[in-house]
């Protein structure tokens, strides 16, 4: 299993703004620290920001932050919302496009959709603060990265 990667950039931006303590940042700050692309950025925190996860300053000294404590955000949660644009982790898992012709007979649709459900549930008993835990070691190789330096293990 594999997440998109809006799934995968949401989680991002919400660990490099849990770093920030409240601090504003742009989004060429997060698309530099990360090396991805802003324009794909933008959209994710666009719907960061309409899912109420992150606050978005516009203007001149503008930026986004969280809008609520790390502590408060849930993994799973973050995941489930962002993921796109389902988790159909096989073709039969989303009927409108499903054209397995043993659709009714296979048992490993069962047994996926238990594993999925395992997954999240693991997920959601993780927040934004639990996995900025090493949160020194994390700014550091953000802030390296920002900067262009290679960064150096601890």
């Amino acid at each position: 299993m594999q997440l998109s990667l809006h799934a995968d950039y949401s989680c991002r931006v919400l660990i490099y703004l849990a770093t920030m303590d409240a601090e504003l940042v742009s989004i060429e700050q997060i698309a530099t620290a990360y090396k991805i692309s802003r324009h794909h950025l933008v959209k994710v925190v666009h719907q960061l920001g309409k899912l109420g996860y992150v606050e978005t300053t516009r203007g001149r000294g503008g930026g986004i932050k969280l809008a609520r404590s790390a502590s408060e955000i849930s993994i799973g949660e973050v995941i489930r919302r962002t993921e796109q644009p389902s988790f159909a982790l096989i073709e039969c898992f989303d009927p409108a496009t499903n054209s397995c012709p043993i659709i009714g007979s296979c048992g490993l649709k069962p047994w996926l959709a238990k594993a999925l459900h395992a997954f999240l549930e693991t997920l959601d008993d993780v927040t934004v603060a639990d996995v900025v835990a090493k949160r020194k070691q994390i700014t550091r190789t953000l802030r390296s990265n920002e900067n262009g330096a290679v960064d150096e293990p601890p």
